[in-house]
């Protein structure tokens, strides 16, 4: 996978923190992706546990309960 990929999953994941999507096209537009990948990118983050919610009052994704992707490595404890 490419840092690309993993910045634009990082963005995606502040803006649903922040509330502030705005609808699919816009976000997509945001992203420099098409619809179909952004789709594909909340499916993944879905996949992977996130809790993603489209709110309507909102117009924006948002996580329910709140919280945040992480994507790290952790050193192994002897």
């Amino acid at each position: 996978m490419s840092r690309k990929l993993f910045d634009r999953l990082d963005r995606l994941d502040g803006l649903i923190r922040m509330k502030a999507t705005g609808r699919p096209a816009v976000l997509a537009a945001r992203l420099d992706i098409s619809e179909s990948t952004l789709y594909e990118f909340i499916n993944l983050m879905k996949d992977l546990g996130a809790p993603i919610k489209w709110d309507a009052y909102r117009s924006s994704y948002v996580y329910e309960p709140e919280g945040r992707m992480e994507v790290k490595f952790s050193k192994k404890i002897a």
